[in-house]
């Protein structure tokens, strides 16, 4: 399995997730229909937040980067948010 996290943070991110958290049930819609999706979290912090996705391949990942790239300049491109910084890699235990 693969393992994406975006983090947001800085000028605009938290009005970026005042924005995701009206639209959460979108949101995980959109999510999994990714192929390979096996899970994803969306989280809060104090200055913005991050979002974590695990898919079965890489494949996977790389659609779940661009439907989130889409679906913000799409509904919240108006938040001014900076691009996230983005972590990939292989998962090496996921508990459920």
């Amino acid at each position: 399995m693969q393992i994406v996290v975006r983090s947001y943070s800085g000028k605009g991110a938290k009005e970026l997730f005042d924005v995701l958290a009206k639209h959460t049930g979108e949101v995980e819609k959109l999510l999994r229909s990714v192929t390979g999706f096996v899970s994803y979290t969306l989280a809060r912090t104090g200055d913005g937040g991050y979002s974590v996705t695990v898919c079965q391949d890489k494949a996977g990942i790389d659609e779940s980067v661009q439907k989130a790239r889409d679906w913000i300049a799409k509904n919240a491109e108006g938040t001014g948010a900076a691009q996230p910084q983005v972590y990939e890699g292989t998962v090496l235990v996921h508990a459920k």
